[in-house]
């Protein structure tokens, strides 16, 4: 296994966490050379928050933990392609690369909705994207499937 899917799967275990709380299943891991610094998933129902993306939330870990607004160097692993907002926060914190699992068709802002690099920023993120993209993908298409039919509220 390589080095991004080993991190896919921690992400996908951190998804899986947000299943069971009734969280959409997006889980994400940021990775300081080969060391996860920060890990979390989806909390917007539980937080009353709707920036409570799991990038938001390692995001703001991994400053918090380094004492640092810049997170230069590091990656983030996350299971379904960034938000615009999400894609943006990693701009600002000036990752070195964002890889991620699932497109996502309703809100992808790599390429599925929009299409990224915002080219007028200052700080270019290489973006990688369908790294175990079926397991991430089949945890989402799972979550929905049981909302739909009542056994996620």
């Amino acid at each position: 296994m390589d080095k991004d899917e080993h991190f896919m799967q921690e992400a996908l275990a951190e998804a899986k966490k947000a299943m069971k709380v009734g969280e959409v299943p997006v889980g994400a891991v940021l990775v300081e050379g080969e060391k996860v610094i920060a890990c979390g998933h989806n909390k917007p129902l539980l937080s009353a928050d709707p920036t409570a993306h799991a990038e938001i939330e390692v995001i703001r870990e991994a400053c918090q933990e380094k004492r640092n607004y810049r997170l230069t160097g590091c990656e983030l692993y996350v299971t379904l392609e960034p938000c615009a907002m999400c894609l943006g926060a990693a701009v600002h914190a000036r990752l070195r690369r964002v890889v991620f699992g699932a497109f996502d068709p309703r809100g992808g802002a790599v390429e599925s909705v929009m299409s990224f690099p915002f080219v007028k920023m200052n700080h270019r993120v290489e973006v990688k994207g369908g790294v175990l993209a079926a397991e991430c993908g089949k945890i989402l298409k799972s979550f929905f499937e049981k909302k739909r039919s009542g056994f996620v509220k």
